[in-house]
């Protein structure tokens, strides 16, 4: 049987893709900067006789077509980009670059994006079909590479019918795999706003137009965007993370700056947030004396599910490994550059568990102890691979 098969192969190469993974791990890129990454899948890839070609500078497209007659095109992508985090970890493949740290699972979905390549490289003889290997870079970073890759015509000849991703989570035990149809991640838009008065003594507020106090009343009614504005049926969130006041006890600054997130399930709310968040704060900058500049930088758009292609994965799955190892998914207000894929063409996002409290691998992505059990690599490749081929008939 197929299945079988694709478990026997996906044990043989378990133990070299644990390897590429603690490999990728030690050598952590940034977004953009995914050279040696680059040169890494590059080097596999042509091993097993894999034809690449290179896309949005260090992405990289490969394409294995099956020797059965077929037409249908299935894509399967992993992001290769890691984060401005320091590492705290005692493992032998903690990062080697200091700063840099793969916190959020990237070397996970590479390494076994390979793995699964190689899987499929040595069953050309018995599907049909064309695969398309996304290996993409700068997921972390505005405007995402998956924006970049679809520019450049990732989703091209040949075009594929449907684009399957997983990613790690920490929250599912390690063995389980977790589906939701339909939405599932936000849109993202970082904001970042400057509040403008005029500065002077503290002692002496009559005679300035003090920005914090400006910026405090912005903070506070910008809320009521979500609270009172939003549909309460179409989840928003609305967060400040950084706000720099440059003064100091006794000295009111000239100007405060804000950062913050926006994030929603809706197209059309996102729009209007938009208009009504800058009004609003320009609004009240005004009344108060001061100005404010509001700067939106539209981010990803909120990603969804294909719900056809998503029953059929999550049902693959259940074959491949037992129902009681899927699990569902609730809505996720993080955001992913793979919601690009997902506007365009039918797509799958699912979620690869990692986690293990007795292996101290329960710890959230983008945070210093992020790892895995790597135990999760026994099913990351073949399941992808068993995915892809039921999905294109085999």
């Amino acid at each position: 049987m197929l299945k079988d098969k694709i478990k026997d192969l996906a044990a043989a190469i378990f133990n070299d893709v644990v390897g590429y993974r603690q490999h990728l791990h030690a050598n952590p890129e940034l977004s953009y900067h995914e050279f040696q990454t680059s040169a890494f899948v590059k080097e596999k890839l042509t091993a097993w006789g894999i034809e690449f070609t290179s896309c949005a500078n260090t992405g990289v497209v490969a394409l294995l077509k099956g020797d059965l007659p077929s037409e249908k095109v299935i894509a399967l992508r992993g992001d290769m980009d890691a984060l401005p985090i320091t590492e705290i970890s005692d493992k032998p493949y903690a990062s080697k670059n200091n700063g840099v740290m793969h916190a959020c699972g990237h070397d996970v979905h590479t390494s076994s994006l390979l793995g699964t390549a190689h899987i499929l490289s040595q069953l050309k003889t018995e599907f049909g079909g064309t695969i398309k290997f996304i290996f993409q870079p700068a997921e972390e970073l505005l405007p995402g590479g998956a924006s970049i890759m679809i520019k450049e015509g990732v989703l091209e000849n040949p075009k594929p019918d449907y684009i399957v991703g997983q990613h790690v989570m920490p929250l599912i035990d390690a063995g389980k795999v977790g589906f939701r149809s339909g939405i599932y991640m936000a849109s993202t838009d970082e904001l970042y706003v400057t509040v403008t008065g005029k500065g002077g003594h503290g002692a002496q507020p009559h005679q300035n137009i003090d920005p914090v106090v400006i910026a405090s009343h912005i903070i506070i009614a910008l809320q009521q965007i979500v609270s009172r504005n939003a549909d309460p049926r179409i989840p928003s969130v609305l967060s400040f993370g950084k706000v720099t006041a440059n003064g100091a006890t006794n000295i009111i600054p000239n100007e405060v700056k804000i950062e913050g997130t926006f994030r929603t399930l809706d197209e059309d709310w996102r729009a209007e947030a938009h208009k009504r968040m800058k009004k609003m704060a320009e609004g009240i900058a005004e009344s108060m004396g001061g100005s404010c500049d509001f700067d939106i930088h539209k981010g990803y758009p909120f990603l969804i599910n294909e719900e056809k292609l998503t029953a059929n994965a999550r049902a693959f799955a259940e074959d491949f490994l037992g129902r009681e190892n899927v699990v569902d998914l609730d809505i996720w207000m993080a955001a992913e550059d793979f919601s690009f894929y997902s506007q365009v063409t039918d797509a799958c996002f699912y979620r690869l568990g990692t986690g293990n409290a007795a292996k101290d691998t329960q710890y959230s992505v983008h945070t210093p102890k992020f790892d895995i059990d790597e135990d999760a690599l026994k099913i990351s490749t073949g399941l992808m691979a068993y995915i892809a081929l039921k999905q294109l008939g085999n």
